[in-house]
């Protein structure tokens, strides 16, 4: 069965609105922030390329070196990409962090694609909003991870369709006022917060200007810390990815997601691949790679990544 791709540009421009989902606390780690090194990937300057593709001998549309594949991502973003010890058939090694290896959701996508275009892949170990100024230095190939294509980053880069989508939803605690909260009218006075630098944060606002008594906080710079400060009673709520609550409420069984019926415009965030700019048909060949995953072999791979992830 093919999948029908889902290439969404938000009107809002953020980290992950492709950010997307976010998983889970338990660990409560940081994001390391390390740079990849590497040579520049190909581009339409490339001597005897007829179009403005990177070529092989063959005429091939080809990736980097054609070999390795160098995957940015954070590494520190479960269920989509995580960073473990030990290598498993789900892992690919980390390039700039000895003796690591990523997991997740993007990876398993990351490995799809490479196996497509002949290649290993790698994964480099970036900050999440340095990614795609990583892939326009050759610092990296392509970027999976967790981001979602936008009118801003969709002028820097080139961006694959989906290959999974999610929404916005919002976390408080069972005991909170505003555990039966249906409406953005009914979230009066409460306390809000998103992930920095993410579509998690900016759709705060579309509350504040239904409802202005809410308080839009200081966003959390990472998802752990997110749910970190609800635990603690700094939010009241917390906006969180629809995919992975059902992990959540069952790491933390005194939440609960509000059953909302006013509904954020614009937050379905899909998962796009990008790769640098000049290289159309070799973006053709990636979204066939995606195009042909079918829709249950994804969700099987989330439901996976989901009980593998960092608890």
């Amino acid at each position: 069965m093919k999948a029908t791709p889902r290439f969404i540009v938000s009107d809002r421009v953020s980290r992950r609105d492709f950010l997307k989902l976010s998983s889970l606390a338990a660990g409560m780690g940081g994001v390391m922030v390390l740079s990849g090194c590497g040579p520049a990937a190909q581009d339409s300057t490339t001597g005897d390329t007829s179009d403005d593709t990177a070529s092989d001998e063959a005429g091939e549309a080809v990736l980097g070196d054609g070999k390795t594949m160098r995957v940015g991502m954070e590494a520190a973003y479960p269920p989509y990409n995580w960073q473990v010890e030990e290598e498993s058939e789900y892992t690919i090694p980390i390039d700039n962090v000895d003796g690591a290896y990523a997991d997740g959701y993007d990876v398993q996508a990351a490995k799809i694609i490479a196996e497509g275009l002949g290649m290993d892949a790698v994964a480099v170990k970036l900050s999440f909003d340095g990614l795609i100024d990583a892939l326009n230095n050759g610092q990296i190939d392509i970027i999976c991870a967790g981001m979602s294509v936008t009118p801003e980053r969709a002028s820097s880069a080139l961006f694959s369709d989906s290959y999974i989508d999610d929404d916005i939803v919002m976390i408080t605690k069972k005991d909170s006022q505003w555990a039966s909260a249906t409406t953005f009218a009914d979230l009066a006075g409460a306390a809000i917060m998103g992930q920095a630098a993410t579509m998690y944060d900016d759709v705060i606002e579309q509350i504040v200007e239904a409802e202005p008594s809410v308080t839009h906080l200081t966003p959390a710079e990472t998802v752990p810390m997110v749910v970190q400060n609800l635990t603690s009673g700094t939010a009241d709520i917390i906006t969180y990815s629809m995919l992975s609550v059902p992990k959540l409420l069952e790491t933390y069984p005194d939440f609960v997601e509000l059953e909302m019926t006013d509904k954020f415009e614009g937050s379905v965030m899909p998962d796009n691949a990008a790769i640098a700019n000049g290289q159309d048909a070799l973006l053709d060949k990636i979204n066939e790679i995606i195009d042909g995953i079918p829709e249950d072999e994804r969700q099987q791979m989330w439901n996976e990544c989901m009980d593998r992830q960092p608890a």
